[in-house]
C-alpha cells in the first residue's frame, strides 16, 4: 500500500507567509485564512521563476523544513516539480546564506539572482523520481557539488550542508490542502495549534515520527 504523503510549509514565526512587493517584504496570507479557506496561494517570487508555492515534502530521509514552524497538510494535488534541495543551490549567488533570517531583509537583493544552466538536471517531475535519484540528502550533496564545481562555482563548504536537508516542491497553482498539525518550537506555535485544534508537535521531524508510532 502506497504511504501517505504529508507536506510541510514553512511559515514566518508570525505564522504568516510574505511576499515580495518592490523591495518590500509584505504579509501575504495568514494561517487563519489559510485554516479557514483550505488553500495555500502563491507567495514565491524569486530567481527568474514564475510565482509559485514552495513546501517540502517529509520523508523518512528529508525532514528538516526551511523554517522552524509552520503548517503541515496534505494535498491531491500533484506537485509540478520538485527540486532535491533547496533552489539556490543551483543559483549564481556568489555568498550563499544557510539561516533565512540572515537575508529576510534583503529578499529583493538575495532572490535576483539566475540559475546556473544545465540545472535541470535537478528538476523532477514527481517525488517517487527524486527519491529514486536522490534518495537521501548525501546523495544530492555530492552531486549538486560536482554540477557547482564544473559550472565555475566552486565546491560548497560543510556549513552549508543545511541547504540539502530539506527537499523543494513546487506547485505553480494555488493548492487545496488539508491542515493536519501544527509545528514549531517557540510558544506562537503552541497557541496556533490550539486556537485551531490542531495537533502540535516541537518539529516536523517529530510529527513524522509520531506516525512510525
Amino acid at each position: 500500500m502506497k504511504k501517505e504523503m504529508y507536506f510541510a510549509k514553512s511559515l514566518e514565526e508570525d505564522f504568516a507567509t510574505k511576499t515580495l512587493k518592490g523591495k518590500k517584504k509584505i504579509t501575504f496570507q495568514t494561517i487563519e485564512n489559510i485554516i479557514k479557506t483550505k488553500t495555500i496561494k502563491l507567495n514565491t517570487k524569486s530567481f527568474g521563476r514564475k510565482r509559485r508555492l514552495a513546501c517540502s515534502f517529509l520523508h523518512k530521509n528529508y525532514l528538516k523544513t526551511y523554517r522552524s514552524q509552520g503548517v503541515i497538510f496534505q494535498t491531491n494535488q500533484k506537485p509540478d516539480l520538485i527540486y532535491p534541495f533547496d533552489l539556490v543551490l543551483l543559483t549564481d549567488v556568489k555568498k550563499l546564506v544557510v539561516h533565512y533570517y540572515r537575508i529576510k531583509n534583503n529578499l529583493h537583493m538575495y532572490y535576483n539572482h539566475n540559475l546556473i544552466p544545465g540545472f535541470e538536471q535537478f528538476v523532477f517531475m514527481s517525488i517517487d523520481k527524486m527519491l529514486k535519484k536522490f534518495s537521501s540528502p548525501e546523495k544530492a550533496w555530492d552531486a549538486v557539488n560536482k554540477f557547482r564545481i564544473k559550472s565555475l562555482y566552486g565546491k560548497l563548504p560543510r556549513s552549508k550542508h543545511r541547504l540539502v536537508e530539506y527537499n523543494e516542491v513546487i506547485f505553480n497553482k494555488p493548492v487545496k490542502v488539508k491542515p493536519i498539525a501544527i509545528f514549531g518550537y517557540r510558544k506562537k506555535a503552541r497557541e496556533v495549534a490550539k486556537k485551531y485544534g490542531l495537533p502540535y508537535f516541537v518539529t516536523a521531524k517529530k510529527f513524522y515520527e509520531s506516525l512510525e508510532k
